[in-house]
């Protein structure tokens, strides 16, 4: 059992075509995930959003067992889980008002309560002058702005945040971080994975790091992967050089 309190880091390392081991966790609060392609951090997301099963133990959040949740309830459990992903994945076609509406209107929420919410959380997220605005006419960090508010417009208690600064420079990535823990003061848990090294230095938190689908180390700081002593923290930044060079091709 895993409990996260305050702010972690859970990095997960294991080689690709291997599985995430028997281990449950208990997310609270603040968690970021930070490992190697091919880890396993985006197999947790999809265990944690009910859309892989896993062949042995439990997962819990919030007080549920996600194997005691029958078919027909998946839909509303997911209603209590945000979701930003890399690649923003806003509609095109629509405009952002209509881009975070349209996740109230999912659930079925009144036309009277979406007017009152989606202006509010465009405000929250620094966009309400631009809520007549289409998607290709917002820079990268504005779109993901906008994924934020769509995940959080119907109040989940976590958001999960796959690679979220993945296809944005530097400014907006940290613009973006900044963001998710104004939204976890706020009191909505947050897990986000993440590949920026410079960010686990900065952040300088708890980690706690798998490998191969086993605890091998609790950190109260990133002390541990960032000496350079070990070699977690040399894969790590080797492929951030790699990556800013344009020579590393990766896939979770």
């Amino acid at each position: 059992m895993v409990m996260c309190h305050g702010f972690c880091f859970l990095m997960i390392r294991r080689p690709t075509g291997t599985t995430l081991r028997r281990s449950s966790a208990a997310l609270d609060v603040y968690t970021k995930k930070v490992g190697d392609s091919g880890s396993g951090k985006s197999t947790l997301i999809k265990l944690l959003l009910k859309e892989l099963e896993p062949t042995e133990g439990t997962i819990t959040i919030n007080g549920q067992k996600l194997n005691k949740i029958r078919r027909r309830q998946i839909p509303k459990f997911r209603r209590k889980i945000g979701v930003v992903f890399q690649d923003f994945r806003l509609l095109k076609d629509r405009n952002i008002y209509d881009n975070v509406a349209f996740a109230q209107k999912v659930i079925g929420e009144s036309t009277r309560s979406i007017k009152k919410n989606v202006p509010l959380m465009l405000s929250m997220v620094g966009l309400a002058a631009k809520y007549r605005s289409y998607p290709k006419q917002l820079s990268g960090g504005e779109q993901q702005r906008v994924a934020i508010a769509r995940a959080l417009i119907n109040k989940p208690k976590i958001l999960l945040a796959d690679e979220p600064t993945g296809n944005l420079d530097n400014n907006n990535a940290w613009e973006i971080m900044k963001l998710m823990e104004e939204i976890n003061n706020n009191g909505t848990t947050v897990v986000v994975v993440t590949h920026n090294l410079e960010i686990v230095k900065a952040m300088n938190k708890r980690v706690i790091t798998m490998q191969k689908g086993v605890i091998v180390d609790d950190s109260d700081t990133a002390s541990s992967i960032v000496t350079g002593d070990n070699a977690i923290s040399r894969s790590l930044t080797e492929r951030d050089v790699l990556k800013r060079e344009g020579d590393y091709d990766y896939e979770d």
